[in-house]
């Protein structure tokens, strides 16, 4: 693809699940920023500032057109990553006004749910569970009794790519028992954000550097969620006026519903940079998207075929993990990753921040991730081959 166009030829970047690489209309608009109308949003009146705003935005816009959201439904607030937009959400939430008894999360989440939920529960005392996701990433409903339960899961797995098949139905069953929905969605946004589009979800959480797009978060919040949600992390930005005592939200107004969560200054080239992205997005071909799908499915079916490496996917995806034997082969994934790496292959190694479903339940070693992005080439894959041929 043209626009990835300054990688090497023996750059082999294999770790999008971490952070996509950018393609140059994304990389052109943050640069355009800084060397156009580098400025304060929301702050000013000259030139620069309008366009700022009026970039910024239409990026809000452009996410909500990106999962089919209507804006008298939903708002866009930006903040860090979704680690950063879960906690902000949960450690505001109040748990009495919303007639929440209990909160749930699933076995193979990433720290980000797997540690907020965690906290929650130690600061509200309500009582946590985690149930046990299907193979194929769905979650039974009667895997718990969801009855006023605040419930927080990913939408994709950084794993395998499993996704939350049966989310419209999770949704609903949620909602009519009285509870609400969390999504993490950094996995799913680039590669399988069609579950997504026209989700009731009460909120959506998600990383635009796995999107490629720059650095940034994004909280996806429905309207109607937000009054339970107590501010107590407080900045300029998020104020129409200040007493010596006291002082008044913007987000009391519906038109500034987002500066609930956006307390100072914001990255604002990063947002506008992510509108490039979804642009971008919006334009791959059918081309693309076969390409992406043949070079997954061709090393899913090799290392499948590997006696010697254990994958841990069902299915073919863009993320597929595995694991070596120390006692079949002397050494371990961190080795493999390492000599990887020696040949320009770029990879993830370790438990990839969901210590407790792989390390303490499936007991697996450490694993090695390839996760691919519309950047790989077919002569990636073919170079991955040839360096594991003789496993």
């Amino acid at each position: 693809m043209n626009d990835f166009n300054y990688l090497k030829e023996n750059d082999i970047y294999l770790d999008s699940a971490c952070q996509s690489l950018r393609p140059e209309p994304v990389i052109r608009a943050l640069t355009e920023y800084y060397k156009q109308f580098n400025s304060c949003g929301e702050r000013v009146k000259y030139p620069w500032g309008v366009t700022t705003d009026q970039k910024v935005n239409a990026a809000r816009e452009k996410v909500l057109r990106y999962l089919k959201l209507k804006k008298k439904e939903y708002f866009v607030s930006f903040t860090l990553n979704t680690t950063y937009g879960l906690n902000l959400v949960l450690s505001q939430f109040n748990p009495e006004k919303a007639g929440i008894k209990k909160i749930v999360t699933s076995d193979i989440e990433h720290n980000s749910p797997f540690l907020s939920t965690m906290a929650f529960s130690k600061r509200t005392g309500i009582s946590r569970e985690v149930v046990t996701r299907n193979n194929d990433g769905s979650i039974s409903l009667d895997a718990t009794d969801f009855s006023h339960a605040l419930v927080v899961v990913n939408a994709a797995s950084n794993i395998d790519g499993r996704r939350l098949e049966n989310i419209t139905a999770l949704e609903k069953h949620i909602h009519k028992n009285g509870g609400f929905l969390i999504i993490d969605a950094a996995q799913a946004m680039a590669h399988s954000k069609d579950i997504l589009e026209k989700t009731s979800a009460d909120a959506i959480c998600f990383s635009a550097h796995k999107m490629y797009a720059p650095s940034l978060g994004g909280i996806i919040m429905r309207r109607d969620f937000l009054p339970f949600i107590e501010t107590g992390f407080v900045g300029g930005g998020m104020v129409s006026d200040v007493d010596k005592e006291a002082y008044s939200l913007l987000s009391e107004d519906p038109e500034h519903a987002y500066t609930k969560f956006e307390s100072g200054l914001q990255a604002w080239g990063e947002i506008i940079a992510l509108g490039a992205a979804i642009d971008w997005l919006e334009g791959l071909g059918k081309d693309d998207h076969r390409n992406l799908e043949q070079n997954y499915t061709e090393l899913y079916e090799f290392l499948k075929s590997k006696s010697s490496l254990h994958v841990v996917n069902e299915l073919p995806n863009p993320t597929i993990s595995l694991y070596v034997d120390r006692s079949e082969l002397g050494f371990d994934s961190h080795f493999l990753g390492s000599a990887l790496a020696e040949q320009g292959i770029m990879v993830r190694t370790g438990y990839f921040c969901v210590h407790y479903y792989l390390d303490h339940v499936k007991h697996y070693p450490p694993l090695l991730r390839f996760s691919l992005g519309y950047h790989t080439r077919p002569s990636d894959i073919e170079k991955v081959k040839q360096a594991l041929t003789n496993l």
